[in-house]
């Protein structure tokens, strides 16, 4: 048995208690060289398939245990490289694409084929869970798919699409996690009840990637085990991400050598480490953006662009980013991250809480009220929550702070059973049309976004914003997104309030850690000690 393994065994049997991991100072237990130990909570996972998946947790894994067809570049994501195709040619009516594959093997040992990719893209579209609108951009449903995406020969698949976008689009939205490709053969013998495998891969893997799902207990850990076929070999054997829901007892296993590298640390704990030895904080711009999500069908309060507007002007966006996070997070207050075409990077509003009171008192809406405040029982979610708490009380809004497990908050979220939360977005592939798409388009509720969550029907921004996604003028279309963005940041049940900067807290002995601007690329694969 290897080091690594006898290590995992341990931690397993341990249960991930922080008991062993937080004894005496002087009893360090350093990490294997071939193990590498990640802090940080893992609450938030509510599958590993990534047909379904949509979690920080899980997206950050999927690079690691997945390909797709094709990828973003680690260090530019707006270029898009091979993967699992080797090559790849439009159609000439632009609404096509045929693509070559590579000899790769999943971690069964079965080799990558078109059979594969038909079945990965189909079975997403057809399970319709909360990622499924991003494949549903090129027209693709559960009626359709199986004509759009064909077998050509052994090597070669085709897919062609409906909806009037270039094959640029189409090769953007396939380097989201959703596009990643599983081992049909395994995954199918898993399936239950027509549910293409799901069950099984909420908790297990069936990727070519650099690494599989050795072992995973909800809210304990999930631990990685290098995948022996993988074309691209890593140079860990195992990576242990073991869940640490308190930030100080994270920031004690990383100080301790008990953990490689801890996430998600609160500015105070990041500040005390700077200048520890053998320890160095990693500062990665993210395209992660924070906001308050209200949910318009709560009640009649909740349904008032007033109250949207009153919201605006109750957030310490200042207070919250320079003196609260202190450099986790800057202002920002558009549904574009700084990096994408178009972002806006204005910032019109400020605490203001005379205009607060006076944008509600003309709208008749009366107060001291309480409205239900569900959030994410973790740094930095509480912190900020308590800011909110204090300021909008300053209107007469009380915000009942009600902290949950984050897969929790997020099934009352996409249920509809809250009144405000708040919540952070990741883009889900390099064009400005993967956040407009959430935010601004909801026709008829009929598609996963955060317009549906929030219970707000725009049929005349889902026009707009399916007009930008068509525009083939570059310049043209960077000025629709910014329309886009100006009226929602005016008037829309989402305050959009900061854009992360992710503090990541490495023990010195971790070389080639890589974490770019999107949340999924984190990876593991070159990571040696």
């Amino acid at each position: 048995m290897s080091t690594s393994t006898r290590y995992s065994r341990r931690l397993l049997g341990s249960v991930f208690g922080l008991a062993l991991a937080l004894g005496a100072a002087a009893a360090h237990a350093e990490t294997p060289n071939n193990v590498l130990v990640v802090a940080q909570s893992i609450d938030d996972a509510v599958s590993f398939d990534p047909a379904e998946g949509f979690e920080l947790t899980t997206v950050q894994s999927f690079n690691n245990i997945y390909q797709r067809l094709v990828q973003s570049n680690r260090e530019d994501g707006t270029k898009i490289e091979p993967a699992l195709a080797a090559s790849w040619e439009s159609g000439s009516d632009g609404k096509s694409l045929t693509f070559a594959l590579a000899d790769a093997k999943f971690a069964s040992g079965n080799p990558v084929r078109p059979e594969d990719v038909v079945f990965s893209l189909t079975r997403a579209v057809k399970l319709n869970k909360s990622p499924a609108f991003i494949l549903n951009e090129l027209g693709w449903t559960a009626d359709n798919v199986d004509a759009a995406v064909t077998k050509v020969d052994d090597k070669h698949v085709k897919l062609t699409w409906s909806a009037d976008v270039g094959s640029g689009f189409a090769l953007s939205l396939l380097t989201a996690p959703i596009a990643s490709i599983v081992d049909e053969q395994t995954v199918a013998a898993q399936a239950k009840d027509n549910d293409f495998g799901n069950g099984w891969l909420k908790t297990n893997s069936a990727g070519s990637g650099a690494f599989a799902i050795s072992a995973y207990t909800p809210h304990e850990a999930l631990v990685l085990e290098a995948n022996a076929n993988s074309s691209d070999k890593p140079k860990l054997e195992s990576v242990i991400i073991r869940n640490v829901p308190d930030v100080s007892s994270r920031r004690l296993l990383v100080e301790q050598g008990d953990a490689d590298i801890a996430r998600g640390l609160a500015a105070d704990q990041i500040d005390a480490l700077k200048d520890k030895s053998g320890i160095k904080v990693l500062s990665v711009p993210s395209a992660r953006t924070d906001y308050i999500l209200l949910n318009t069908k709560a009640n009649e309060t909740l349904g008032k662009p007033a109250f949207w507007e009153a919201a605006r002007y109750l957030v310490d966006y200042n207070g919250i980013a320079k003196d609260l996070l202190r450099g986790q997070s800057n202002v920002h207050q558009a549904f574009l991250p700084v990096g994408f075409p178009g972002a806006l990077t204005d910032t019109p509003f400020k605490l203001d809480v005379e205009k607060a009171k006076k944008v509600l008192a003309d709208a008749g809406i009366k107060t001291p009220f309480k409205v239900e405040f569900i959030v994410f029982n973790d740094q930095p979610f509480l912190s900020i929550a308590q800011s909110l708490q204090s300021t909008f009380a300053k209107a007469g809004i009380e915000l009942d702070i009600q902290p949950g497990v984050a897969s929790d908050i997020y099934a009352r979220g996409r249920s509809g059973k809250f009144e405000m939360t708040l919540r952070y977005w990741i883009p889900d592939y390099f064009d400005p049309h993967s956040n407009a798409s959430a935010f601004a388009i909801n026709r008829d509720n009929s598609t996963n976004t955060a317009a549906k969550y929030a219970g707000w029907v725009i049929p005349e921004l889902t026009d707009e914003t399916l007009a930008a996604v068509k525009e083939q003028d570059a310049a043209k279309r960077v000025a629709l997104y910014q329309d886009l963005q100006k009226k929602i940041q005016t008037s829309s049940p989402f305050v959009f309030m900061l854009q992360g900067n992710d503090q990541v807290v490495l023990s010195d002995k971790v070389k080639n850690y890589a974490q770019g601007l999107n949340a999924d690329q984190v990876y593991y694969d070159k990571v040696e000690k």
